[in-house]
């Protein structure tokens, strides 16, 4: 008899409340945009962006270990964890999360904001900074620097892939059909092996959480909530030529950290070409390599916290003059 799922589920229930945390959901056109506001509510947070197919549930383990007197608002992006998801006829695309990012900002009244991401979160960050380096007074990149670099062979096969692919995800959608179940145990090797075990078997739940249901056909087992629409995405096909004009605007202060055994996804020395772009422009820019994988953040959090809480403490500034609509 497998007792695991209530067990981990509290698990993560009572993190939350040890710790204060506040379910948000903000308006959006398409529904809700849903958020964990970690810290002090009179407090402009760090807005956290996740990873693709992740969801705010990455920073629960890192977030808790970051001074007490900074506030975080780690978000769902749409389609992911408990946000809305988009229209049916729509597709994901990365770069469709600047306007929302813009709607956040107006929802409280921000004139800037402090970013905090992971891989698919940094990577619309990066973007999001240099368009608008006036909105960002800060920004960490965990694991992820830039958009990814594509040849365009690569690029017209995805797109001859994914777009059949989404329509027929979006058609069982709107079925309503429920999707594949398995036990809690399943899901856990299922999220572990499937992200070439950069996610612990310990803090899966830490992600499943915000990430599954209970199946009504097949007691004790679970599906996957998130919308099969976003595995076909194309990411953010710039040129290198567009990315290091981006970089070029990025004069903010600037917190990279790699992980020394996560892939860089592409040819490394476009990575080292926008590094060494930002060094040269950026006296406020930095680069740690971080002993793990590609959610090391989540699996080992203490090997970055003394690198971001020396960060946050030289240009981390406080902000109380907003109001918080919790």
């Amino acid at each position: 008899m497998e007792e695991q799922p209530t067990s981990l589920i509290k698990l993560v229930e009572q993190n939350d409340r040890e710790h204060g945390v506040q379910e948000v959901r903000i308006a959006v056109p398409f529904g809700e945009i849903a958020g964990k506001w970690w810290g002090p509510k009179d407090v402009r947070p760090i807005i956290c962006l996740h990873g693709w197919q992740d969801n705010a549930g990455t920073f629960d383990t890192l977030i808790p270990l970051l001074p007490k007197h900074m506030s975080f608002l780690a978000i769902d992006f749409p389609g992911h964890g408990f946000s809305s998801r988009i229209p049916h006829g729509m597709s994901y695309q990365t770069m469709g999360s600047i306007s929302l990012l813009l709607g956040i900002m107006e929802e409280y009244g921000w004139k800037k904001v402090s970013l905090m991401s992971h891989s698919m979160g940094a990577v619309l960050q990066f973007v999001f900074a240099a368009i608008f380096p006036d909105k960002v007074d800060l920004m960490i990149s965990l694991d992820s620097l830039k958009p990814q670099i594509m040849n365009a062979e690569l690029v017209v096969s995805r797109l001859q892939t994914n777009i059949p692919q989404m329509i027929i995800a979006d058609h069982r959608n709107q079925e309503k059909s429920e999707p594949p179940s398995y036990t809690y145990s399943e899901l856990i090797d299922r999220l572990h092996e499937g992200t070439y075990k950069s996610i612990s078997r310990e803090t899966c739940p830490f992600l499943l959480h915000r990430n599954i249901k209970p199946s009504v056909k097949f007691p004790e087992k679970y599906y996957f909530t998130r919308d099969s629409r976003l595995k076909y995405h194309i990411g953010t096909p710039f040129s290198h030529e567009v990315i290091l004009d981006m970089a070029k605007r990025i004069k903010m202060p600037f917190l990279f950290l790699k992980a020394t055994q996560s892939p860089y996804f592409e040819d490394k020395k476009y990575y080292q070409e926008v590094e060494d772009l930002l060094r040269a422009g950026n006296p406020y820019f930095e680069k740690h390599m971080i002993a793990g994988q590609h959610h090391v953040h989540l699996t080992d959090p203490e090997r970055v916290v003394p690198i971001l809480s020396s960060f946050l403490s030289k240009y981390w500034r406080e902000d109380r003059d907003v109001v918080c609509k919790l």
